[in-house]
């Protein structure tokens, strides 16, 4: 059976190919669109996942949208009754989305340009059951409790629940227009960060500061153990006047989600391009406190409930990786996994597998050990792009590419690594990154400024072995998914100053062997040179989505500071070009 799964007219609008419930494809509209967190209808990206699986679309037996317009229905209706005419507008254009998520099918047959309509069932899935799903089938688990939080999704923030088996079912949750996603995206508003998604610089930005606002947040926020927690609807306009979300030309814009009465508790907003001062900081500090607060909170009263030692997480929520490194000591739960694309874009995966799996209750078999999904290039088409970009460049087998990208890295120089298929989710894990010595202290300065452009306080991962994890870090947990937070060691820190935070913290990816052997080897190489198995990893991209086609890495290389690309097996370098 083939599956189509799709997350449409919503931020992070994605596509993946199901067979016989295993991913075998995914990938994100932005990657090919070059617009960040891309928005609308994912064309692109389902005829990728088709093109690269040789999938005809007459082999779709279904198609599967993370989007229900009929889930909690009867509270829509009620709460659009009480608020008249205030968000008619948002009213309005909520109706208008729910009529494209019907007519899916006709959008489908004109996106791949087939002259009869296809002929198959679209199954709409809510929200926040699409996100359950993607983080609990493909996990190890039999049986795990399950939480998803993000902004709104279906007229819902949270939801909480268990999985067992291919069984899933919902414990509770939270309506809107509770949120503790529009909490952290209203704070990241106001700090001067209004692009779509920027929340994960508020989080960077807190280690510099103090928790000092702990009391002006618990205005804002309160907790409740029997509905997880409440906002104080003062601070926030959402619920009055709607927070207008609109994605012209594919780009999501979100307008500005506090009140007045939120500005006159801290002051005038800042400015994007004024200077970061420590009382920025001090507030981003405490927002990340006060959310890990609510998050732990959810966790506990959900552990009560499931009595089980496993948890998956979904949701954009589940991004903030530093909540997530702090689980086990905060909650009894003591495995977890969250798969890669834990934000929007990944409940394409989950409503594909909700359909496969607890609608039409096919058993569980695939686990999902690496997020290697996108498109890859053959070398030819690799070597075509290289001459029209007139480079000079040679042509190496594995045996000596890999000593020479690991020399290179270790004498101090910047290296995009471009190999296989492309990753699944926000994070390059090893086939599309910069590589660069973690032991140079400068190096995160020259990235920031040079290379990446962008804010100077953002911090840089750490790619380690998964065999040398517990060495560098206070963890034995492996996350080849860099979806949490750990203390690196004290005595390795002065080891790996370029990729250990302000606050001694990593965001950890574990590499494993199996999984990518070409990275693996890679890390290896490099400890035989330095005696230190870590390497700067980061996006191979400039302040643009992550590059997918050979092209797109060599206009990146081209144009940025970096001093060598190793694309598949050719290896270019900036000093003979």
């Amino acid at each position: 059976m083939m599956i189509l799964g799709i997350n449409a007219y919503h931020g992070d609008a994605a596509a993946c190919l199901i067979k016989d419930g295993e991913i075998i494809a995914a990938c994100e509209e932005e990657r090919l669109r070059r617009i960040k967190h891309c928005a609308g209808f994912p064309i692109l990206a389902i005829r990728s996942c088709l093109a690269q699986t040789g999938t005809k679309p007459e082999s779709i037996d279904c198609v599967a949208i993370s989007r229900d317009p009929k889930a909690n229905l009867s509270k829509k209706i009620l709460y659009a009754i009480k608020q008249s005419s205030k968000i008619s507008n948002l009213i309005k254009s909520r109706f208008e989305n729910a009529g494209r998520i019907i007519n899916v099918k006709s959008e489908l047959t004109r996106a791949l340009s087939l002259s009869q309509p296809l002929q198959v069932k679209v199954h709409q899935t809510e929200h926040h059951l699409a996100h359950m799903a993607s983080c609990f089938y493909p996990s190890p688990f039999d049986r795990a409790a399950i939480l998803s939080i993000d902004g709104f999704g279906d007229f819902v923030s949270t939801k909480w629940g268990w999985g067992e088996g291919r069984e899933l079912k919902s414990l509770g949750q939270v309506n809107f227009p509770h949120s503790a996603g529009i909490l952290y995206t209203a704070l990241t508003q106001y700090l001067g960060f209004p692009n779509y998604g920027d929340e994960y610089k508020v989080m960077a930005l807190a280690a510099y500061g103090k928790p000092r606002y702990k009391n002006e947040l618990k205005e804002m926020i309160s907790l409740d153990s029997k509905n997880g927690f409440r906002l104080n609807l003062d601070f926030f306009v959402h619920h009055r006047n709607g927070v207008e979300m609109n994605w012209k030309d594919g780009y999501p814009n979100l307008s500005a989600c506090y009140s007045r009465k939120f500005i006159e508790a801290f002051g005038p907003p800042r400015l994007p391009d004024e200077p970061l001062e420590p009382h920025h900081q001090d507030l981003a500090a405490s927002l990340q406190k006060k959310f890990e607060d609510v998050y732990f909170h959810i966790l506990n009263e959900l552990h009560k409930k499931t009595q089980t030692e496993n948890l998956c997480l979904a949701g954009g929520c589940a991004f903030n990786s530093v909540a997530n490194g702090k689980i086990k000591d905060h909650t009894p739960f003591k495995h977890m996994f969250i798969q890669p694309a834990a934000g929007d874009a990944g409940t394409a995966l989950g409503a594909g597998l909700y359909l496969y799996h607890s609608v039409l209750k096919n058993p569980r078999r695939f686990r999902m050990e690496h997020a290697y999904l996108g498109p890859q290039f053959e070398p030819q088409s690799v070597k075509r792009a290289l001459d029209q970009a007139n480079l000079q460049y040679q042509e190496l087998n594995g045996e000596k590419l890999i000593p020479q990208v690991a020399r290179s890295i270790s004498e101090g120089k910047i290296v995009g690594w471009f190999q296989g298929r492309m990753e699944f989710g926000p994070r390059a894990l090893g086939n599309r990154s910069l590589l660069a010595d973690p032991r140079r202290k400068e190096m995160r300065e020259w990235l920031n400024e040079k290379i990446k452009l962008r804010e100077d306080f953002r911090p840089f991962a750490p790619s380690v072995p998964s065999e040398e994890v517990g060495i560098y870090f206070e963890t034995e947990e492996l996350d080849p998914f860099m979806t949490r937070v750990f203390k690196i060691k004290k005595e390795k820190q002065s080891l790996i100053p370029a990729v250990t935070h302000v606050d001694g913290t990593g965001r950890l990816q574990a590499v494993e062997r199996k999984t990518n052997p070409k990275f693996w080897s890679l890390l290896q190489e490099f400890k035989k040179l330095t005696g230190v198995p870590v390497l700067l990893n980061t996006s191979f991209n400039e302040n643009e989505p992550i590059v997918c086609t050979p092209e797109e890495a060599i206009n990146c290389f081209v144009r940025s500071g970096m001093d060598a690309l190793a694309i598949e097996n050719f290896w270019v370098e900036r000093k003979q070009n």
